[in-house]
């Protein structure tokens, strides 16, 4: 009998046990035991050195399928003499190192290497000055008319290339073009069914003007997005040491933005390598193939030549030549980030 704080009281079972029954002992686990999957219906999870491979892989199976595959081909085929006959017979002959050879002894194409390393180093400069500038500008406007310029450079930036050649080539047109009009109206002579494409370094003008036009806004917008980050105190202690605008920009901005400028200048270097589109859709390399950059020069000897092997020959000559060039800039940006 016990009796509660409030006097009640209530009886226990006189049977019950004095402590429960002790649980068995677990069976020790065994080495080989541990390994093995958990319950039935539970999910066995991968290793985790494991996961990161598997969402790359997707990719790397793309880059594989679409670029390696092609780039494996391509060098095969620069060692076989492929032409026309040949191309339509099925037959591929082993050609060795003859292709090469005939290239690296042609004088047509050291001319038109020349000119690509010439054409890429006037189109950089022009794109990175220029778009520098604008980028300076942008961060100077107010929001308005940075929203205003901003728009204008994403609407050029989006235009698609064969649509901007287009529109080049009327401007530029003998007949109804407006650069012939306007040297008209500005009273200039000679002017009125004036060939701008007679030559190949004109045509190259006018192509460099079209790929600087729609590269500019790549290098403005991104050097806008870096000016953002420099804080407005170092602007002031330049402008209390009395520092001008040129001062200001090689003291401030070039120092906080050399990673920008190394990225962007090789990124542009790349492009503009290798800008296709636009040379060969403005004159088809022409006139008399005087305005033929390296990619243009593979293509024109695949496809109007019937040169396969030599042409696929070319295109691997590109591609080394431009990861020589392209692995001394690549020491100088891994220097840089070591510095830092």
């Amino acid at each position: 009998m016990t009796v509660h704080s409030q006097g009640a009281a209530t009886s226990a079972p006189q049977d019950a046990p004095m402590k429960s029954a002790a649980a068995p002992p677990e069976a020790p686990v065994s080495g080989s035991d541990r390994g093995r999957t958990s319950p039935r219906g539970a999910r066995r999870s991968l290793p985790s050195g494991w996961l990161p491979y598997l969402l790359i892989g997707p990719a790397v199976l793309s880059l594989a399928v679409l670029l390696l595959y092609p780039l494996i081909k391509n060098v095969i085929l620069s060692f076989q003499d492929i032409n026309k006959i040949e191309f339509i017979q099925r037959k591929y002959p082993f050609a060795g190192f003859g292709n090469y050879t005939e290239l690296l002894g042609d004088a047509n194409f050291w001319t038109v290497v020349v000119r690509s390393f010439g054409f890429t180093l006037a189109n950089v400069a022009l794109i990175m000055v220029l778009g520098s500038l604008i980028g300076i500008l942008l961060n100077k406007l107010g929001t308005k008319m940075r929203l205003v310029l901003s728009m204008a450079l994403v609407m050029a930036w989006a235009m698609p290339i064969v649509a901007s050649v287009q529109v080049f080539k009327w401007l530029f047109d003998e007949q109804f073009g407006v650069m012939n009009w306007l040297m008209r109206t500005a009273g200039f002579a000679g002017y009125e069914q004036h060939n701008w494409m007679e030559t190949g370094l004109s045509t190259l003008v006018i192509v460099t003007i079209l790929v600087v036009w729609g590269s500019i806004p790549f290098v403005a917008l991104n050097m806008y997005a870096g000016l953002t980050t420099v804080g407005a105190e170092l602007y002031e202690a330049a402008r209390m040491d009395g520092a001008n605008g040129w001062q200001t920009f090689w003291k401030i901005v070039f120092p906080n933005l050399k990673p920008f400028f190394l990225v962007t200048t090789f990124l542009e270097v790349i492009w503009v390598f290798k800008a296709f589109t636009q040379v060969y859709a403005m004159n088809k390399g022409g006139p008399d193939r005087a305005s033929e950059i390296l990619p243009v020069f593979a293509y024109v000897e695949g496809q109007s030549q019937a040169h396969y092997g030599l042409a696929a020959a070319i295109s691997v000559l590109t591609i080394v030549i431009l990861v020589v060039v392209m692995s001394f800039y690549f020491r100088l940006i891994l220097k840089q980030e070591e510095e830092q």
